[in-house]
């Protein structure tokens, strides 16, 4: 062969390489600065839709931030995409773990105060949040062992991360660990999702439809752990029913869950014949929660205290 020939076969396969060489590099490189000045963390908590159901989404690591990798995973979570879940969040891990452990250690409980300061611990709180939704791909595809060990992880090496959800809260994803794994032990099923109050509300809903009290009773039980304090702090900033809009009524939303997840609760009690517990929880809503408000799909808000006080007119004449 001549050696022209030679020659533009090697620079050829030089250009390639480089290219090649160029385009690892550059995924390194954004890895590395989405490392050395991640931005305050956006919510990652309670995530905005991804692609329609049955659509499988393209893997894009975007820009290596791990908020960014989170998002997406909580995205393929929703759309029960394990594939997808695996590849953002062992990114994620693969990229931030070295700095969440650091993290981990610096600490001796959950970092407190305001959101920047617990934002500080972007990369615990991302790790850990990965570990948590690998468990819950792996719980939905009912491969529990690998559930298990990833909800583990999450107790055992970042068990001061913190989820921010878009409510406005931190939740803590190794409480959250041990809980599933309980749940795993029991062979309760329970599916809290993202664990905002409008989920676990829907749910308990669902149950209610099912004439399935025991999941009525766990997710508004649940509501009330994770909301029962701020609902209670909403009710007394008010001395009548919110009304200047629907987006000011909104603005309740801890109140308005707590007191429809009660009365929720109430009704699946008194369809069991459990009349004493629903008595119980109706008199709850009226005394503790009685402007709550819940939005009906028709286009109007209707009052649980309301509700519950013809509730108990009827168990009165039973």
């Amino acid at each position: 062969m001549k050696k022209w020939v030679w020659f533009l076969f090697i620079a050829t396969f030089g250009f390639c390489a480089m290219n090649v060489f160029a385009d690892d590099q550059a995924a390194v490189s954004a890895a590395k600065m989405a490392a050395e000045n991640q931005p305050a963390p956006v919510p990652t908590g309670n995530p905005s839709k991804g692609p329609a159901a049955g659509v499988k989404a393209p893997i894009n690591f975007g820009d290596y931030r791990s908020t960014t990798l989170v998002g997406k995973a909580w995205q393929a979570l929703a759309q029960n995409d394990i594939e997808s879940v695996l590849a953002y969040t062992n990114k994620c891990i693969s990229l931030y773990s070295a700095q969440a452990g650091k993290m981990q250690a610096s600490l001796k409980d959950y970092a407190t105060g305001t959101n920047d300061e617990i934002f500080k611990y972007w990369a615990l709180n991302d790790v850990a949040t990965s570990f948590y939704i690998q468990g819950e791909a792996y719980r939905n595809a009912n491969m529990k062992d690998e559930a298990k060990e990833a909800y583990n992880k999450v107790i055992s090496d970042y068990s001061f991360g913190q989820t921010w959800d878009t409510k406005g809260w931190f939740w803590k994803p190794s409480a959250a660990a041990k809980e599933k794994i309980s749940m795993l032990a029991a062979g309760a099923n329970w599916n809290f999702g993202d664990y905002s109050s409008s989920q676990l509300v829907q749910k308990a809903w669902a149950g209610l439809a099912a004439n399935d009290l025991a999941a009525v009773q766990a997710y508004v039980n649940k509501t009330l752990e994770l909301y029962e304090g701020k609902a209670k702090d909403m009710q007394a900033s008010l001395k009548e029913y919110a009304w200047e809009s629907k987006d000011k009524i909104f603005s309740y939303w801890a109140l308005n869950d707590v007191g429809t997840g009660l009365f929720v609760l109430g009704q699946a009690y008194q369809n069991a014949g459990k009349k004493d517990e629903a008595a119980k929880t109706y008199k709850r809503i009226i005394n503790e929660f009685r402007f709550a408000q819940c939005w009906d799909p028709n286009g109007w808000f209707w009052k649980p205290a309301e509700a519950a006080q013809q509730k108990l007119a009827e168990l009165d004449n039973v």
